[in-house]
């Protein structure tokens, strides 16, 4: 299902023919990860933690997916809309508060329910909230954030909860290592880093479009642009709907 044009009436809609689109990949492909680390996966490696993941994939349901173009690729994903924005150390307390855990992803009404608590636990001092009361859906598609994002306990709940939301990226300064290797894994929403802190020059409700080609970022409410890091070799594995959907694709594990 292809995605509308961005109106007006509907900003936090992303224009690409799918948010995971089904892509051949080859299974020797390395995956590299833009965190403090710079770590990069093998296959080998990729197959460790799918053995080592199984939670993740009991929990988890994907977002459906389409049947693009062929020439569809990860670098060719745009995301426009309105955007969030929050500080530093946002943890996955703030996320998802940990009396929502009960909700089980794989059901897709608890998966649903699940996205209208996302940053519930945000302080009072965010005067705008990230889900407006009595809706289901954030009307924000990319939520901004400053330094250690998504640090706190370890949780699959928090990047799944802002995919379920309707989020499609966060654009942080930087995250904690386990939310980021989380959003790769469950393939839910990109896990984008900024070159400089982006929470200081955007304002919640700013319209931005995410170039993943260009790896920028571009405000239209302000008229600038900002570089964004690359999201390397984790853009497919995110594209394909996560780390287990990925090593199917890739012949790693089986397909059925």
């Amino acid at each position: 299902m292809a995605f509308a044009t961005t109106t007006p009436q509907n900003l936090t809609t992303f224009t690409t023919s799918s948010h995971k689109p089904k892509l051949p990949f080859s299974p020797s492909h390395f995956l590299t990860f833009p965190t403090h680390a710079n770590q990069t996966l093998t296959s080998r490696a990729i197959s460790t933690a799918i053995s080592t993941s199984t939670r993740i994939h009991s929990l988890f349901t994907p977002r459906a997916t389409s049947s693009p173009s062929s020439s569809t690729t990860a670098a060719e994903t745009t995301f426009h809309g309105l955007c969030y924005v929050v500080g530093d150390n946002i943890d996955t307390d703030q996320i998802i508060p940990a009396e929502y855990l009960t909700l089980v992803p794989s059901k897709p009404d608890e998966y649903e329910k699940l996205g209208t608590y996302a940053l519930i636990g945000l302080p009072s001092s965010y005067a705008t909230r990230f889900i407006e009361p009595g809706e289901s859906k954030t009307k924000y598609t990319v939520v901004i954030a400053g330094a250690n994002f998504g640090c706190g306990s370890s949780r699959e709940h928090a990047p799944v909860a802002l995919g379920a939301s309707g989020a499609a990226a966060v654009v942080a300064e930087s995250y904690a290592r386990i939310f980021f290797r989380n959003s790769v894994a469950t393939g839910e929403v990109y896990p984008l880093e900024s070159e400089g802190r982006l929470c200081e020059e955007c304002r919640t409700g700013d319209v931005v479009t995410i170039e993943m080609k260009e790896s920028k970022l571009i405000n239209h409410t302000t008229g600038k642009e900002y570089a964004l890091k690359s999201i390397g070799d984790a853009g497919p594995v995110i594209e394909a709907g996560g780390i287990f959907a990925y090593a199917r694709k890739t012949g790693m594990i089986p397909s059925h």
